[in-house]
């Protein structure tokens, strides 16, 4: 390759190797430097000041990347504000004297807000992210503070105001969940289902942490959660305001660094178990003040160790391969000059590695044309809208979302009333704890596909219908006894398989309809969870509202009636377990659809993974 640039094997992007000084090889006239050794010594010391820089550079890009992990994790956090809706639901429904009706209503509003989640989708075609996660944080500062200021008797406002209060709230989730979704899927494109497992599985900590610091301040009071539901997401929205301004987008990473990140999300998941068992069993034991300021700060601690730990792993990494590549840039740079000059004449093997290279990136194109071309079962293809409705594998994921993890989302919501009506008021806020708690760690487990890809190759869509399972059996458990050890088993239950729906979910949808179109065609998927808020709810209140009517069934509590026994709700119970048992049908129909796909994707990932490794 005469009076060209020479092409290397090694000049594959790498953050984590050497980076190669660019240089144009001598002419034939040109003469090496009359003193060697000098030569070596000064290209030695450029080199290394050059290698520290570029190191340097890249530490800061991997520093920037998990710090926006974490502030994703600080937002799903503090933004999980519809899981403690039945903490202060009794208080509302007292305050504005509604029936359990209404009270539904304005529980299905907070859902309904979840339809017009695809407008934030939208919203990123015209602003940048750090604006509209702070619009977000507006929209729920409105609507759950002036709801606060209606339960505290401040401002009397009509139903309907108050209905579409909780609907801006509940957009307002949906922002900020959109939010995450993009922060994930553009900064750890070769992990994303790990990173979006991740940071979606703390959302279920929300109401256990709601519970931590309304109880630091006074247990008494169920109308703070409001207020914190309105000031809590915008403190957090301005602190993780820095690092999603400054985002940058990552390069490629070669499958050494894609390993490496990998062992980081392993830590911290483990480190996210720890957290959630953490808040799981101080809520117990967090109803005296002063004791629960304290357990509040040790949860805190957990929430900021996940800033710290990456950086350090990442620093101690660096580190390493700076100081190896220092020691033996001598013998992969500057002593091979003058063979280089001896080789320009003669065509070397040079044309050889480009033609591997030109062949690799073929074979890395007709994996990836196999899989376009395959309509049926093709992954990753991009999804327009009316692309993505005449669908048949969409139509039945959204029944089975929409008669699994909906269902599930339903059951929080009137887990107040349910709690209530079984003579267990008391323990309402353990149950929301306990639900939310089960709801972090089913989030959690949806990154087990990820971790285990190399022993079980088994469809993504395969783990949603095994995710389907628990809440089949725990709405039948519910119809078949009205124990308080039942209620808690089928909370724990319902909470896992429904938390472990809402974030495989969101890979899944990248996966089988395009990873840029994931912002609107998600948000169209949930639109599901309204309309499911509506029909499950409007089934439970008319069930509990008929049982009123039975004298036997119903009792006079602060100046209103309140139905209590078993039968306020078998009959819903008994309905949602066949519903349930419908969507398992569905997703494992979508399963059998695509599993094929899925195995052939793996097929060209594994291919292609190898021939990278062996080409290095």
């Amino acid at each position: 390759m005469k009076n060209k640039t020479l092409i290397r094997a090694n000049t594959l992007y790498n953050p984590f190797r050497p980076f190669q000084v660019s240089r144009k090889p001598l002419k034939i006239h040109q003469k090496p430097a009359l003193n060697p050794i000098l030569s070596l010594k000064t290209s030695f010391f450029s080199h290394f000041s050059i290698h520290i820089y570029k190191h340097t550079d890249v530490m800061v890009g991997e520093s920037r990347k998990w710090m926006i992990l974490v502030a994703g994790i600080w937002i799903q956090a503090f933004t999980g504000t519809n899981f403690d809706f039945s903490s202060y639901s009794t208080s509302l429904k007292s305050v504005m004297g509604i029936s359990q009706v209404q009270l539904n209503y304005l529980s299905v509003a907070s859902d309904m807000g979840k339809a017009f989640g695809w407008c934030s989708g939208i919203s990123l075609l015209y602003f940048p992210l750090w604006l509209v996660m702070l619009i977000a944080a507006f929209m729920g500062l409105i609507g759950y503070g002036l709801q606060w200021l209606v339960i505290q008797k401040i401002i009397d406002l009509p139903y309907f105001l108050v209905f579409l209060l909780c609907l801006l709230a509940g957009c307002s989730i949906c922002w900020f969940n959109t939010v995450c979704y993009v922060l994930c899927i553009k900064n750890f494109p070769a992990n994303r289902p790990l990173a979006l497992s991740l940071s979606l599985s703390f959302s279920g900590l929300s109401a256990a942490l709601y519970n931590l610091i309304v109880n630091s301040i006074n247990s008494n009071d169920d109308t703070l959660y409001l207020l914190l539901n309105a000031i809590v997401p915008l403190i957090t929205s301005l602190i993780a305001l820095l690092p999603i301004a400054r985002q940058h987008i990552p390069d490629a990473l070669p499958p050494e660094a894609v390993r490496s990140e990998t062992a980081i999300f392993l830590y911290l998941t483990a480190l996210a178990v720890v957290t959630g068992f953490y808040l799981l069993l101080i809520n117990s034991v967090s109803l005296n003040v002063s004791i629960a300021r304290i357990l509040l700060g040790g949860a805190m601690l957990f929430l900021v160790l996940p800033l710290i730990t990456p950086g350090i792993l990442c620093a101690r990494e660096w580190a390493s391969r700076a100081i190896h590549s220092s020691f033996n840039m001598i013998n992969n740079d500057d002593l091979d000059v003058h063979t280089e000059l001896m080789e320009m004449e003669t065509p070397s093997t040079d044309d050889n590695l480009f033609s591997i290279s030109y062949n690799l990136k073929q074979k890395e194109g007709s994996c990836n044309n196999v899989l376009f071309k395959d309509k049926l079962m093709v992954l990753g293809e991009e999804h327009s809208v009316r692309f993505l409705i005449h669908r048949w594998d969409f139509w039945l994921y959204y029944l089975a979302y929409f008669c699994g993890g909906t269902i599930g989302l339903v059951y929080s919501n009137n887990l107040g009333q349910i709690s209530e009506s079984l003579g267990y008021n008391t323990e309402v806020s353990t149950l929301v704890s306990l639900y939310s708690g089960c709801s972090f760690f089913g989030r959690l487990l949806s990154t087990t596909p990820d971790f285990l890809h190399k022993k079980v190759c088994y469809a993504r869509t395969g783990w949603l219908a095994l995710a389907l399972i628990p809440t089949t059996i725990a709405f039948f458990l519910l119809s078949l006894s009205g124990s308080k050890i039942a209620l808690i088993i089928a909370t724990a239950l319902i909470g896992l398989s429904s938390g472990f729906v809402f974030s495989v979910a969101v890979s899944i949808t990248s996966e089988l309809f395009g990873h840029n179109s994931v912002g609107v065609n998600h948000n169209i998927l949930i639109t599901n969870i309204p309309l499911g808020s509506i029909l499950y709810g409007l089934l439970a209140a008319l069930v509990y509202e008929g049982n009123i009517g039975n004298s036997q069934e119903a009792v006079l509590k602060d100046g209103r009636m309140v139905c209590m026994g078993r039968n306020c709700y078998f009959e819903t119970f008994v309905w949602w377990g066949f519903i349930s048992l419908f969507g398992l049908a569905s997703s494992s129909l979508l399963f059998l659809r695509t599993k094929a796909g899925y195995e052939r994707s793996t097929k060209c990932k594994q291919k292609t993974s190898f021939e990278l490794l062996t080409y290095e």
